[in-house]
């Protein structure tokens, strides 16, 4: 039903893949000439104009997924989204803002030095040139519906790569397909990265506890086939989620083994990955929070704060 265009992105991920069906378009991509050029011969491929879109689907609020969608939006399109995507879609370099604020202080009192911690949360200022705000006609969540090409596609909400993900769940010839954006890839662990307070001075999400939740809900689905937002269709969901499930698991061991005495999350990072640039460090942090947020869960790791500073310890019995 869907056919897969790949869309080139100025990021170090590579193109995204943009779906059409009919006159529905899924993750239409960044903004940009480039994109824009391909996403031309795409349609064009189908006897399409970009003023022949009736409907953008998106799955989740990064700039590679959504940036494009303005644009059809402009010219009549009725864009899709869950709610807490619209809201970020919606004001873009506000979200930007706010997850600066949050996580220059986050990362200092983490082990980062400020200098870095003012670098890491500064750089990605430059993705506001390629994810114009968009107005988000209708909002989605797990259960509704939405009909492309006279076939129906089921919802579901999804936790780990990026907040308010969405998946698109049809069936194709007997087979059940979704279409599931960056929340499961064929040849990359995806990066569940951290996430501020729903509000300020709220609770920050646990993400990749949640993800690994989710990812087994994936894993017994039933599904057939997957369409990721980037590369090949994987042809063995259950198969290539294990993949990923068992991938968390050593990394969550390799971490716990990297807590000795009082540990920072930057002491982590360190350990896990050798003099990595300050462009990579944001990932970092999210690999070393995210598992050590598991281990805590798990009752292996303790969390305390000591002179400003969050530290990690081995907790009784911890193994």
């Amino acid at each position: 039903m869907f056919e897969r265009y790949p869309i080139p992105t100025p990021f170090q991920v590579g193109p995204i893949n943009a779906y059409l069906a009919g006159r529905t378009l899924v993750d239409p991509g960044p903004d940009g000439e480039e994109a824009w050029a391909e996403l031309l011969t795409a349609l064009e491929a189908h006897d399409l104009t970009p003023d022949d879109v009736e409907q953008v689907l998106v799955t989740h609020p990064h700039p590679d997924h959504f940036g494009s969608a303005h644009r059809f939006a402009e010219r009549g399109a009725t864009v899709y989204a869950s709610e807490p995507c619209a809201e970020i879609v919606g004001d873009f370099a506000g979200r930007w803002a706010y997850e600066r604020e949050f996580f220059t202080d986050f990362f200092e009192r983490n082990g980062m030095s400020a200098s870095t911690a003012d670098t890491v949360t500064e750089l990605p200022e430059a993705f506001l040139n390629y994810a114009p705000d968009v107005e988000v006609d209708e909002t989605l969540a797990a259960g509704d519906t939405v009909t492309v090409a006279g076939i129906s596609l089921t919802v579901d909400e999804v936790t780990g790569h990026a907040p308010g993900e969405l998946t698109y769940t049809y069936e194709d010839d007997g087979d059940s397909v979704c279409i599931v954006g960056d929340n499961v890839l064929p040849d990359i662990t995806p990066n569940p990265f951290l996430q501020p307070p729903e509000e300020p001075g709220g609770e920050r999400p646990h993400v990749l506890p949640r993800y690994n939740d989710c990812l087994e809900r994936q894993r017994d689905a039933g599904y057939d086939r997957l369409l990721p937002g980037h590369r090949e269709v994987i042809t063995d969901p259950a198969g290539r989620i294990r993949e990923i499930l068992d991938a968390h698991e050593e990394r969550t061991a390799a971490v716990l083994e990297l807590v000795d005495d009082p540990t920072t999350a930057v002491d982590v990072m360190a350990g896990l990955f050798d003099d990595l640039p300050v462009t990579e460090q944001f990932s970092g942090m999210s690999e070393a929070i995210g598992h050590l947020d598991v281990l805590e869960e798990r009752g292996a790791v303790e969390r305390n704060e000591r002179g400003g500073m969050v530290v990690y310890e081995r907790a009784d019995g911890g193994q």
